[in-house]
């Protein structure tokens, strides 16, 4: 049960009610996109603004009352939910609308094709330093990430370097799709991402599994994810109708079509 509005807060209303403003992750921005561009299709009068930025940023907006929705790869932190909390009286309402097996990308010319997790927290924490060392050529690695801002980078950090940091070799990038640029053309380059991006590059297998729809519906893929909307309170009028429209089985086909994969396959 969410929380009674406390004293001193106040309420969300909506800006315009015919505009529904969408910001955040980087990961759902291309699902995000895709599913405003149908659902105006045949919602008339209804216009979805849809921004990415990463989730960090997403939530910081949410927080401060300038959008309906902010799209997120990982959970809300506490210091978020205690920012809806403080000007919200509230704590946030996740929707949880695809599933994604975060990628881990290579060079489709590296002969490297499986990686086991304790491997990937070596790999960047600069332990392992060499392809050589993971059964791949005699090179260095080099490691491509996503900036802070980015739910992929924390959620990656949290489940994958068990909390480590990152090394500081890494190379930020602002973008999922530049990674994936950066990884096709560099025989000797590493980076993570949704699945939904790899084009051009191969996806790694982890501990021997691969992302597919069918290890990632059974959760055997090591780095399952659910992909979220989240809005400040239960939502209402126009945003409401269309997040029950993102989880009907019109919305998920799109989710399918991205690249993603469907809530109510993946239980």
């Amino acid at each position: 049960m969410l929380p009674a509005l406390l004293p001193g807060c106040h309420k969300y209303t909506q800006r315009e009610p015919s505009i529904i403003r969408i910001k955040g992750s980087d990961t759902v921005l291309i699902l995000a996109q895709s599913l405003a561009e149908h659902y105006m299709i045949g919602h008339a009068g209804i216009s979805i603004h849809v921004e990415g930025g990463g989730t960090a940023t997403g939530a910081r907006e949410l927080v401060n009352g300038n959008i309906d929705i902010c799209t997120a790869s990982r959970p809300l932190q506490p210091e978020e939910i205690q920012g809806l909390a403080r000007n919200f009286g509230r704590i946030g309402v996740a929707h949880a609308v695809a599933k994604d097996a975060l990628s881990i990308y290579l060079n489709q010319q590296n002969p490297v094709d499986n990686l086991t997790m304790n491997q990937l927290k070596q790999i960047y924490t600069r332990r392992i330093t060499n392809w050589r060392q993971v059964g791949g050529d005699d090179a260095s690695i080099i490691l491509l990430n996503r900036t802070p801002n980015s739910g992929t980078y924390l959620y990656f950090q949290e489940h994958v370097l068990e909390g480590e940091d990152y090394s500081d070799s890494t190379l930020p990038l602002p973008t999922t799709a530049l990674i994936v640029k950066n990884v096709a053309t560099n025989r000797y380059a590493i980076g993570f991402g949704g699945i939904a991006y790899a084009a051009n590059v191969k996806h790694c297998r982890v501990n021997g599994i691969e992302p597919t729809q069918e290890n990632v519906m059974r959760d055997l893929y090591p780095i399952t994810r659910y992909l979220f909307l989240y809005t400040i309170d239960r939502p209402q009028g126009i945003v409401k109708d269309f997040i029950t429209w993102v989880i009907s089985p019109e919305g998920q086909e799109v989710v399918r079509k991205v690249g993603y994969f469907p809530i109510w396959e993946a239980q």
